[in-house]
């Protein structure tokens, strides 16, 4: 029986190695961290992430073909393919600090492979890394002095929280990136006729491992830069009195664009796209491209201006002053389907809310016990996981996650109990404005006039 290993049992690792489980029932694989609490989170029922659906697959493959260890060295040798699913957070020290990706947990774990490995591996970077990372790898990994070959692949994820088994099953592509010898081109079909057990062929994109590098990065990116687009198109509709709902479904009809990533909001977040952008600025800016650092450094200067901007409607609607009034804030997650609160923009905004000494009272169906982490020690916040009693006597309510719960909610008994004059803050677009103003709210919304 093959065996694949997975260092790294986080967001990517953890339902990635699931999934291949569940296809390659032919095949072992075992997931190990050096966090034990977080292994024994994936032996139990209350895994460490929440994604739908993930529950259930990994319960139908844990202790079959599936299983996670704490501790890393001891499993290294007995595998066949190491996958390496390691944080590359951005470096907050020394230089490139605030921009440059933090390598220092990939070459610790690149220098364990080298250690304990005593038979030929493939290495495939699993994680988020900067252009010719492989190379460094390469060089840590072939100084073993025992004389064991190592393959390194490229393999990047393209993974949406919430969406992530989802685009596991059915990707629109897998992209495998190697050496162009005779030995990189057999590790690349190794690791391709694995994902071959349920992904087409023609799906399974094979490249240099230069490419397959730079399209991760370079795809966050891309997606990143249609939200802050259109977030700058929303800046401009509320100063003329465009819908920028509107505007966005006559751009997105145009099959040169389409409609995806156009829907204005309160700015990305997430664990990615924030740390790759800034990544690729700082790449192109070591590679002589000041010009192209700047345009990619706008992307995320944006993201933060909508942020800002939206408190700043806030505070002018609300009289100038939000000091000592209750805001009910609806969502705290990065965006819908996830717990995870990782530079999400409602983080950013309550801090901004403290900033004018508000009183928040903040709810959310799945990522409360990290609002608490978040903004532990923070005065004057609360956290309910009812948001009828998070609106109680508010002043206004702020909906900062998309939650489809949250269109379903009886608004007119929130009205009934909040403040008066109540106001709704909609930074997510996705609620009925024309009826939320019919109910007597103030309805303050992205890229078009205020309604009530």
């Amino acid at each position: 029986m093959k065996t694949i290993l997975c260092i790294g049992a986080g967001y990517v690792g953890g339902p990635t190695m699931a999934v291949i489980a569940k296809r390659c029932p032919e095949v072992r694989v075992e997931v190990v961290d050096i966090n034990a609490e977080r292994i024994a989170a994936w032996q139990s029922d209350r895994l460490p992430i929440y994604e739908p659906g993930l529950l259930e697959l990994v319960q139908s493959v844990r202790g079959r073909n599936l299983f996670f260890y704490a501790g890393v060295e001891e499993r290294i040798d007995k595998a066949d393919i190491i996958f390496v699913s390691v944080n590359t957070p951005t470096k907050e020290f020394g230089h490139g600090s605030g921009r440059a990706a933090d390598l220092q947990y990939w070459e610790r774990t690149a220098r364990q492979i080298a250690r304990c490995a005593t038979r030929p591996k493939i290495v495939v970077e699993k994680s988020t890394l900067p252009v010719r990372t492989a190379e460094a790898i390469e060089a840590i990994l072939c100084a073993n002095e025992k004389g064991v070959q190592f393959d390194v692949l490229s393999n990047p994820e393209f993974l949406a929280e919430g969406t992530a088994l989802r685009d596991l099953e059915q990707p629109d592509r897998v992209l495998i990136g190697g050496r162009p010898t005779p030995a990189g081109r057999k590790a690349v079909e190794e690791v391709a006729a694995l994902y071959a057990h349920w992904v087409p062929r023609e799906r399974i994109l094979t490249t240099d491992i230069w490419s397959s590098e730079l399209a991760k990065l370079s795809s966050n990116a891309f997606l990143a830069q249609r939200i802050s687009s259109i977030n700058a198109i929303s800046a401009l509709c509320e100063r003329t009195g465009a819908n920028v709902t509107e505007v966005a479904r006559a751009v997105g009809m145009d099959h040169r664009i389409g409609p995806e990533f156009l829907r204005a909001g309160v700015g990305f977040g997430g664990s990615c796209f924030r740390k790759d952008i800034l990544n690729l600025a700082y790449l192109c800016e070591a590679h002589g491209l000041p010009e192209a650092a700047a345009y990619w450094q706008q992307v995320v200067e944006l993201n933060d201006y909508q942020k800002h901007r939206f408190v700043h409607t806030m505070l002018s609607a609300m009289f100038n002053t939000l000091a000592g009034k209750r805001i009910a804030v609806l969502g705290f997650a990065f965006k819908p389907g996830t717990s995870d609160t990782r530079d999400s923009p409602a983080a950013a905004i309550c801090r901004l809310l403290l900033e004018e000494r508000a009183l928040l009272s903040i709810t959310d169906p799945r990522a409360l016990d990290h609002a608490r982490d978040e903004l532990k020690g923070t005065p004057r916040t609360t956290f309910a996981a009812d948001p009828y009693e998070a609106a109680a006597g508010a002043h206004a309510v702020a909906l900062l996650t998309g939650w489809p719960e949250y269109r379903d909610l009886d608004f007119g008994r929130i009205f009934k109990g909040m403040e008066k004059p109540a106001f709704l803050f909609d930074g997510c677009n996705t609620l009925e404005h024309e009826k939320l103003a019919g109910i007597g709210f103030r309805v303050h919304r992205i890229g078009a006039p205020a309604l009530g």
